[in-house]
């Protein structure tokens, strides 16, 4: 089924040039045909006039010679010649192309896995929601039950984090990761805190500016989220100068 889409596919992004390229291929040959046949019709108008006396043998056969040059001519141009040659061209390419696409989807693709329609994994993926909603309403159930001094509110708050920004829910999880963070500072959960910040609002803001360069301040230099770190705090930088 997946070549029989692919072939379609091909052909209906080369229709525009396949009908260009045919269209452009009748003109040439229609103008060639039409040269010719005027010539011939010149060498039949000599042939008539000879006969009833309008001209003489020799100005007939010099008028023959000067036709048949042009017949020559117009059947062996160079433009003639240099336009079949960008034709044929031209439709070597746009068969061509079709198999070169094939043998480019053969080098990454996989046709031979079955086909994975979208409704159903549309509906795993509610249910899948639909879980993760469950598991951070019974969370935040949990936690709101926990004293205030309890020592497991922090770790509670980082997996709701988690929960939240597996949802792309980023403002919550922010919100959530900055509750542990009250409970105890860590560089790495402070930069994830600003990037669910700076998800959420699809930049960098002040709150979330700061955030970094206090992470990058306590981060130990061979941190692997050091570059990622300055390459925000560097956009935030530039958003404020220009904002």
């Amino acid at each position: 089924m997946i070549w029989l889409s692919i072939g379609l596919l091909s052909l209906l992004a080369l229709a525009p040039a396949i009908v260009t390229l045919w269209k452009r291929t009748r003109v040439i040959r229609d103008e060639r045909s039409t040269a010719l046949a005027l010539h011939e019709a010149q060498l039949a108008e000599l042939d008539r006039d000879l006969a009833i006396g309008l001209i003489a043998p020799t100005e007939h056969d010099v008028a023959i010679l000067e036709i048949q040059r042009r017949i020559l001519s117009a059947d062996a141009a160079p433009s003639t010649a240099r336009a079949n040659s960008s034709a044929m061209l031209g439709w070597f390419g746009l068969a061509a192309a079709p198999a070169l696409a094939i043998a480019l989807y053969l080098t990454n693709g996989t046709p031979y896995l079955p086909a994975q329609p979208l409704g159903p994994r549309l509906v795993a993926q509610h249910m899948q929601n639909r879980k993760a909603d469950a598991l951070i309403a019974q969370l935040q159930q949990a936690m709101a039950s926990l004293p205030a001094d309890d020592p497991n509110r922090r770790q509670g708050y980082l997996l709701l984090g988690q929960l939240q920004a597996s949802g792309d829910h980023y403002a919550q999880a922010a919100e959530a990761w900055n509750h542990a963070l009250a409970l105890g500072f860590d560089p790495e959960l402070a930069a994830r805190t600003a990037e669910a910040m700076t998800r959420a609002e699809h930049h960098v803001t002040a709150q979330a500016l700061a955030l970094f360069r206090k992470a990058l301040d306590a981060a130990p230099q061979d941190a692997p989220w050091r570059s990622a770190v300055q390459g925000r705090i560097a956009q935030g930088e530039h958003d404020q100068e220009n904002p």
